[in-house]
């Protein structure tokens, strides 16, 4: 998940607080990643050493900055208490286009730990796999139910996080059939060796020597 880019799409509204961008990120993807509002910072960081975003200082009424709290610790500039926000650059802009204009490659498959779970498992003969397999089934299995029923409960106008738990339902029924096929080549391969067992038992001079 690139935290930068998010940042930068919500900046393209308007300018932000760093504790208001957290907030409304989290908001629009459905809370389905949590940001660490320390993280948030050190990305605005970042980005504003980069020419992408820029610093607005205005007053405020309690001399305080907004944080993960809500409240950051006391800061001044200069002598003028302020509460620090941000805005997009030009550069910024140009950035945000570029990356909704840019499709995600899908030639290197992202690292997940349940593919490298299965295949290790089928590479080092577990005999436990199947029920592996079949425990990660129930679990892909509550968890779409679980988020179809969240997503009844959306209003017409939460979209963005529509998207999402349907980009969630939608991997896990794809975890589901791969799961299914997976089970469906080991099952091949117990019987192709089952096969294969029989037919060198039935040959002359086979059996004990």
């Amino acid at each position: 998940m690139s935290i930068k880019h998010g940042l930068l799409a919500l900046l393209g509204e308007g300018p932000r607080y760093g504790f208001q961008l957290k907030k409304e990120f989290e908001e629009l993807t459905g809370l389905f990643w949590p940001l660490n509002v320390g993280q948030v910072y050190t990305t605005l960081g970042r980005l504003v050493r980069d020419g992408l975003i820029a610093e607005e200082l205005s007053p405020t009424t309690d001399g305080l900055e907004v944080t993960a709290a809500g409240k950051d610790s006391q800061s001044s500039v200069g002598s003028d208490d302020s509460q620090r926000s941000y805005r997009l650059t030009e550069r910024g802009r140009d950035e945000v286009r570029a990356w909704f204009a840019t499709p995600r490659p899908a030639t290197t498959p992202e690292r997940d730990e349940l593919t490298i779970k299965v295949a290790l498992a089928v590479a080092t003969n577990r005999p436990d796999v199947t029920d592996m397999i079949q425990g990660q089934r129930n679990e892909a299995t509550s968890a779409i139910q679980a988020l179809t029923r969240r997503k009844a409960r959306l209003e017409p106008t939460d979209l963005s996080q529509a998207v999402v738990l349907d980009a969630a339902i939608a991997r896990l029924d794809a975890e589901l059939r791969w799961l299914d096929l997976t089970s469906a080549r080991l099952a091949g391969a117990s019987r192709g060796r089952a096969a294969l067992n029989a037919r060198d038992s039935g040959r002359p001079g086979s059996g004990n020597r």
